[in-house]
């Protein structure tokens, strides 16, 4: 398996960093919390505080309470597609960033209102804040003392995120969704074996065989508190 998750998993900055996103509220709309635990590691980090909704219908409950500074939508999710609800926010003034695992999704995100596309696996994280703080405040480039650490993946969050999956394949459920998900979890795990199974998952042999791929994953998981 690609993925090898680190033991610990600071959240707190460190003494003395400068935090590039001090005071920033932030709003994630992703399903997956592989996804969502790696970017609320780097946003903390950064200074933000980030409040993760994993639905359309949850994200439109969260924003009847508060307005983040920006939102973070991903265009899969359980209950509708991601551009919708980019469509509403960025026609209200918010900047507003697309994410998914599936590269074709940046035309969709960005005709919907997107400020940007993030693809999954994140890239840069220096990049990523950089331009959080430049479509929030306006201010530029990044000093050296303010560079954020990129964080090891949580494998618990990992493990939820597959037994989900595992779940997904084998329910009589929407097979876009699932198949959706799936991919993107891959993708952003690393696990290049699972993305190529589950890209020709089309007749009920292949399905099978993502299952089983990631019933492999979770055995290798299963000791994690």
């Amino acid at each position: 398996m690609p993925f090898r998750p680190h033991p610990t998993l600071p959240t707190a900055p460190a003494a003395g960093q400068d935090l590039p996103l001090q005071g920033l509220t932030l709003m994630l709309v992703d399903d997956s919390r592989f996804t969502c635990d790696a970017l609320r590691l780097i946003l903390q980090r950064a200074g933000a505080k980030l409040r993760r909704a994993e639905s359309l219908e949850i994200a439109r409950l969260h924003l009847n309470c508060y307005r983040p500074d920006l939102a973070i939508i991903d265009l899969g999710l359980p209950d509708g597609r991601g551009e919708d609800l980019i469509a509403e926010l960025s026609g209200q003034g918010f900047p507003v960033l697309g994410i998914s695992g599936d590269p074709d999704g940046r035309d969709p995100a960005l005709d919907a209102g997107a400020a940007a596309f993030l693809e999954k696996p994140l890239g840069s994280v220096a990049g990523l804040v950089r331009l959080i703080r430049q479509l929030t405040t306006g201010v530029g480039p990044i000093a050296k003392g303010e560079e954020v650490p990129t964080p090891a993946g949580d494998p618990v969050a990992l493990r939820d995120d597959l037994a989900r999956a595992a779940g997904l394949i084998r329910a009589p459920g929407d097979p876009a969704y699932a198949r959706a998900f799936v991919q993107s979890l891959a993708r952003a795990a690393g696990d290049q074996a699972l993305e190529d199974a589950v890209r020709g998952g089309t007749t009920p042999f292949d399905r099978a065989r993502v299952a089983r791929i990631i019933e492999d994953r979770l055995e290798a998981l299963r000791s994690l508190a």
